[in-house]
């Protein structure tokens, strides 16, 4: 596994402090955000999941802890829209350049507008994926707010 991806190659230029942590992905997980959590041995709350999703058609990342759910209403409402919904997985691989279970925030494709849910940066620390599955980064939650110029949001369901 390279340890050298876009997101982390972004968060280089970026000049940001990030370690990187590689686990054993599993494919079948019926949570891919827990399944890390749980490989790493963290707090869920910790481990951030990116989600793509569309506002009114546009596509909008979110980065929420891995053990909560979306408020499509709030996050339309987070970035002035009117309706959310969850991108299909092979329009969020084509939007980002990752693969499902691989996407990070960092390094994508295509800049698009990035929420941050609001209770990540209570964390000193956080993961987020860094940019392949099996592969993490962590970094303190204001940096990554930071590097991605992110909306900070309440999102939560």
């Amino acid at each position: 596994m390279s340890k050298v991806t876009p997101a982390t190659r972004a968060l280089t230029v970026a000049g940001v402090a990030f370690t990187v942590h590689a686990y054993d992905y599993d494919p079948d997980a019926e949570s891919i955000g827990l399944q890390a959590a749980a490989a790493l041995g963290e707090d869920p709350a910790r481990v951030l999941k990116t989600l793509m999703t569309l506002v009114d058609g546009k596509p909008v990342c979110v980065i929420v802890p891995s053990d909560q759910e979306i408020s499509m209403k709030k996050l339309a409402a987070a970035v002035s829209g009117k309706s959310a919904q969850m991108m299909k997985p092979p329009e969020a691989e084509r939007v980002t350049g990752y693969k499902v279970g691989g996407i990070s925030p960092f390094g994508q494709r295509k800049q698009v507008a990035i929420v941050i849910e609001q209770s990540a940066l209570s964390h000193e620390m956080v993961y987020l994926n860094g940019g392949q599955r099996g592969l993490q980064v962590r970094m303190r939650p204001t940096d990554v707010r930071d590097v991605v110029k992110a909306v900070v949001a309440d999102v939560l369901a």
